[in-house]
């Protein structure tokens, strides 16, 4: 227990120190060290856990949950002042309506119920502690280079780069709130903080854009807490608890008392994992700053929203009205969202839709609610995480340096960065390829799928699966185009950065490689522990030839090349050449032509105008006909 106090407590108190450092020569050690520390107690703490199913600390105290009360309602009143300011009344609407409710559930509800056991340790746990303390350090320690040069690009002169980093660790230990506490009055608090930090973040610049991003993203998180907050007085009335494990537990023996709590919190989730119709909130989050962005997609925001699901599966399984909406929407989400990136040549945005895509396809597998589907979603959630951070911190670094973050733009990086483009392909590669751990992962959702006759979600998986390939092998081919010599450019990018990258680098590597290991000690455990049954199903002998397999090709990927002195020959433009560095030649009319290599979009046939709306209706109408649906079966049973 005294792991999980410091785990909250060290980024908390980072953050609260970096509010005052205002200088590079303050801050640079202050995020070092509460970055070094974070990884070092999560890295400690899964150690000390390893194999948990599931353990309950006996730990209540009536200041935290009066502390856990002050901060929701001071989450709300921030966004209140900032509503005023910025003349977004609406924003400002939903905020009193979050600070009634959190009232309304603190006198009404929740006085007289004590959680007693109010932490938890269990293997699904362990798996965000790792994430959000190494991946979510690491993006901390990547920004002290990256918001240096983003400073010096600003023309607005203000430096305001304290406040950036305190949100960054505040958000840290917001998570770990949210993934340690089984008092679902505390998950709430670091629920609302998660959501207020993002919202702040997203406004960062201030310019008009950010401004209405960031009322975008905490409209529709509000509205997703608001959710929450109604969950919360309906299980306190009908369960008489406010603890996750008992609610998780009476929800499984009374499905239809269920229902509706299940699918307020369904919806929380759904809106902080940005599925459809919510997902514009996290596309909008690409006008922040790169470590915002790689913060959000793939150790915290987001992330707190599936964590919420796959804790929700076993209710999920045995209760329909809020199954049917986690699957509807996580399906449709996967499938659209594939699509539309299709379209898409701003690297961040196909990194957005890519992960709105993923997170459907986890939130599918928690909708499922088999031992077998949150198996595949536990492993999905760990590879996203390394591989996405991985690619997000690359495109950052390589848009300071290249000056765009166009893929089209991005021809022969592998010789103006070639060290940064093979990191980027790396990362490109674990998301799609096999034998790396997504394709495995989805793989083990598809059979999960089909055993449970899930034809709808199978037919998503497959066209999506394959839109998702069309869109990575894409820009894969952008980065390997070798074509006459370039300068590297490379040579000026931040220690800080670096390091960084390494380690996003090596813990997409590591979770590839040791895929067998992660599933025994990490989802195998959790799933005995809540499923009475292994729920593997994919032999451990396969996932051993991948790993095999997947170490193989990176060792030939990494292997050292003998350099020659051997020059090199033009570039061969299938016609006279005439100038081979402006790659101009004479065509079969004599003319002068350019040859230019450039991917199809297909904008006609995957462009947001056509695939957006779609994927909004259908996913609004199923989030409505689900909550119908809970009223009724709790109106025929309870």
């Amino acid at each position: 227990m005294a792991y999980i106090g410091l785990l909250v407590a060290v980024p908390l108190v980072a953050g609260i120190a970096l509010l005052f450092a205002r200088s590079d020569e303050v801050r640079a050690p202050i995020v070092w060290g509460g970055a070094v520390a974070t990884a070092v107690l999560s890295v400690a703490l899964v150690l000390s856990f390893l194999g948990t199913p599931w353990v309950l600390f006996d730990f209540r105290s009536p200041w935290i949950d009066t502390l856990a009360t002050l901060v929701g309602l001071a989450a709300s009143g921030t966004v209140v002042y900032f509503g005023i300011k910025w003349k977004k009344p609406f924003a400002v609407a939903l905020a009193v309506v979050q600070i009634a409710c959190t009232l309304a559930f603190e006198l009404l509800f929740a006085h007289g119920i004590e959680v007693r056991q109010g932490l938890y340790i269990d293997s699904l746990s362990l798996v965000m502690a790792l994430v959000i303390g190494t991946i979510g350090s690491g993006i901390c320690v990547y920004a002290l280079g990256y918001m240096k040069d983003f400073q010096h690009h600003d023309d607005s002169g203000d430096d305001r780069r304290h406040h950036f980093f305190a949100l960054m660790f505040i958000f840290l230990s917001a998570m770990f709130v949210i993934v340690f506490s089984n008092n679902l009055a505390w998950v709430f608090s670091g629920w609302e903080v998660t959501t207020v930090c993002s919202f702040l973040l997203i406004g960062y610049t201030r310019t008009q854009e950010a401004i209405d991003n960031s009322f975008r993203q905490i409209m529709m998180n509000m509205a997703g807490g608001i959710a929450f907050a109604v969950g919360l007085m309906l299980v306190a009335a009908d369960f008489h608890t406010l603890s996750m494990a008992d609610f998780i537990a009476l929800g499984v023996e009374y499905p239809q008392i269920a229902a509706v709590p299940a699918c307020a919190f369904a919806f929380a989730g759904l809106t902080k994992a940005a599925q459809m119709p919510f997902h514009t909130w996290l596309l909008g989050a690409m006008v922040a700053p790169t470590p915002t962005s790689a913060l959000l997609h793939s150790s915290t925001m987001v992330k707190a929203g599936v964590f919420l699901l796959v804790k929700l599966a076993p209710i999920f399984f045995v209760c329909p009205a809020p199954s049917l909406m986690v699957i509807g929407v996580g399906g449709l989400t996967f499938l659209i969202c594939s699509f539309m990136a299709i379209s898409q040549s701003n690297a961040k945005r196909v990194l957005a839709y890519s992960t709105v895509a993923n997170l459907g396809l986890i939130v599918a597998c928690a909708g499922v609610g088999t031992a077998e589907a949150v198996w595949a979603a536990i492993l999905l959630i760990v590879f996203h995480a390394a591989a996405k951070s991985l690619l997000f911190l690359c495109v950052g670094t390589a848009e300071h340096h290249i000056g765009s973050r166009d893929i089209e733009d991005m021809d022969l990086l592998f010789e103006r960065m070639p060290r940064l483009a093979r990191y980027m392909m790396i990362g490109i590669m674990c998301m799609f390829i096999a034998p790396f751990g997504m394709l495995i992962a989805k793989w083990a959702a598809l059979v999960s799928f089909a055993d449970t006759h899930q034809f709808a979600l199978i037919m998503f998986l497959a066209f999506g699966s394959g839109a998702t390939f069309l869109f990575w092998a894409k820009w894969l081919g952008k980065l390997s185009g070798i074509a006459a010599a370039q300068d590297n450019v490379e040579m000026d990018v931040h220690t800080s950065e670096w390091v960084a990258v390494n380690v996003m680098a090596a813990a997409a590597l590591v979770s590839t490689i040791l895929l067998p290991v992660f599933s025994f000690v990490f989802a195998e455990p959790y799933i005995v522990g809540v499923f009475g049954t292994l729920g593997q199903n994919i032999a451990t002998d396969n996932l051993w030839v991948a790993s095999i397999l997947a170490a193989f090709s990176l060792v030939v990927f990494f292997a050292r090349i003998k350099r020659t002195t051997q020059q090199k020959g033009e570039v061969y433009l299938s016609g006279v050449a005439i100038d081979g560095d402006a790659r101009t030649f004479s065509d079969s009319l004599t003319r002068e032509a350019t040859a230019s290599t450039r991917n199809m979009y297909l904008e006609e046939y995957f462009g947001e105008a056509r695939w957006r709306p779609i994927g909004e209706a259908a996913c609004a109408a199923v989030i409505v006909c689900c909550f119908l649906y809970g009223f009724v079966q709790f109106g025929l049973f309870a």
